[in-house]
């Protein structure tokens, strides 16, 4: 009932009306997992360097519709930046305006949940580049893996210390960890993290 409220008071706020599928109904049973590379963890002085993003429709990752793009940042990448995400400046010189990847990624997601690993920065990061323009905040409902796998995991160790490490869910699930970590790696793991903890009672 509260989600409702605020959802149809984000929805007058929209500037463009262009952008009202964001907050029709979702196609059924469908999400879309997302992940970004991005210049620091700062969301007011950062910038988002690459986004990857997949489609599930029930139990299956459409890899066939995954959405991969690198954006020019205003200034050029710092090494300490470098040594983190692995994307260089050259690797950027073919990037697009971070208008149109935001233009694009809000077509990819439509209205479907947003499904994440620490995914209260990725829309933080996202919010900076959609608030100014549209007048909102990312209406999608959002839901964190890392939150499922404690769900599933403190059922069984109520007194114990989760480890909400990437890799060590990925390992405690029984999912192969892809060498590059990358936004559209990072996605497609998570998707497998999430289609997993959807169909299993214990992790």
């Amino acid at each position: 009932m509260l989600s409702s409220f605020f959802a149809k008071r984000n929805a007058k706020k929209l500037k463009d009306e262009q952008y009202r599928f964001l907050f029709e109904e979702a196609p059924e049973d469908e999400v879309v997992v997302f992940d970004t590379e991005t210049t620091g963890l700062s969301p007011k002085n950062d910038e988002i360097l690459s986004i990857g993003a997949v489609k599930i429709k029930g139990n299956k990752i459409l890899m066939s519709e995954k959405f991969e793009l690198f954006i020019k940042p205003s200034r050029e990448i710092t090494e300490k930046s470098i040594k983190i995400h692995q994307i260089r400046n050259v690797d950027l010189q073919n990037g697009i305006a971070p208008h149109e990847a935001i233009v694009q990624f809000l077509h990819f997601i439509g209205s479907r949940p947003l499904v994440g690993y620490y995914l209260e920065f990725d829309i933080k990061m996202m919010n900076t580049y959609v608030k100014p323009w549209l007048g909102i905040n990312l209406p999608n409902p959002q839901i964190e893996v890392s939150g499922l796998y404690h769900d599933k995991k403190i059922k069984f160790i109520p007194d114990g210390v989760i480890d909400l490490r990437f890799d060590v869910m990925m390992k405690e699930l029984g999912l192969p960890i892809f060498g590059k970590h990358d936004a559209l790696n990072d996605a497609v793991m998570t998707a497998m993290m999430y289609i997993k903890l959807q169909n299993v009672e214990r992790v």
